[in-house]
């Protein structure tokens, strides 16, 4: 009965747990189901063109649209990007991504491609998947965490590993040390 409540991807995550861990399948299932029951319904309101908008123009400090085509920094920081098409919604959330922050109801993602809460392949946010905090983290906090990362999605463990996520963590870890 259990299992119909949870996605077959969770059951194979619990199973796989299960193994590895030596925790009891059935006591793991109860857990999710519990968690799928009392998670928020509610999702977070999404930001509207115009705050898209507003956010992107204010971080590279130009009053319109115009401007920031005319924008150096923008022409720079947008170069290798798709053709961006700034009449559409889309585009002004793919800016606010890449150089405003996480947009609401995209903070605390979970799934095989997120990493503390942060889709790795949507988001480029090295501190936060390393779960670090960029003023405070010393040079072997960083080289822990990325230890960590490297050793639980390296291409050679059976059970975790990805080539994708392990370059996205190698990447992410080289734009770190640079900063440091």
């Amino acid at each position: 009965m259990a299992k119909q409540s949870i996605s077959p991807a969770i059951f194979n995550k619990i199973n796989s747990l299960s193994q590895s861990e030596g925790i009891s399948a059935q006591i793991l299932e109860e857990f999710a189901i519990f968690v799928l029951k009392n998670q928020r319904t509610k999702k977070p309101k999404a930001l509207s063109m115009t705050k898209l908008k507003k956010a992107v123009l204010e971080h590279f400090e130009v009053k319109d649209t115009a401007g920031l085509r005319k924008s150096g920094a923008f022409k720079m920081a947008t170069d290798g990007i798709d053709k961006l098409n700034l009449r559409l919604k889309k585009s002004w959330e793919q800016l606010y991504r890449q150089f405003v922050g996480v947009l609401p109801g995209e903070d605390a993602q979970v799934g095989d491609d997120c990493i503390n809460g942060i889709d790795i392949f949507k988001y480029f946010r090295p501190w936060q998947v390393f779960g670090l905090d960029a003023k405070t983290a010393s040079d072997e906090d960083i080289k822990q965490a990325y230890r960590q990362l490297s050793k639980r999605y390296h291409p050679d463990n059976s059970e975790s590993g990805s080539d994708r996520m392990f370059e996205r963590i190698n990447l992410m870890y080289r734009s770190i040390a640079a900063e440091a």
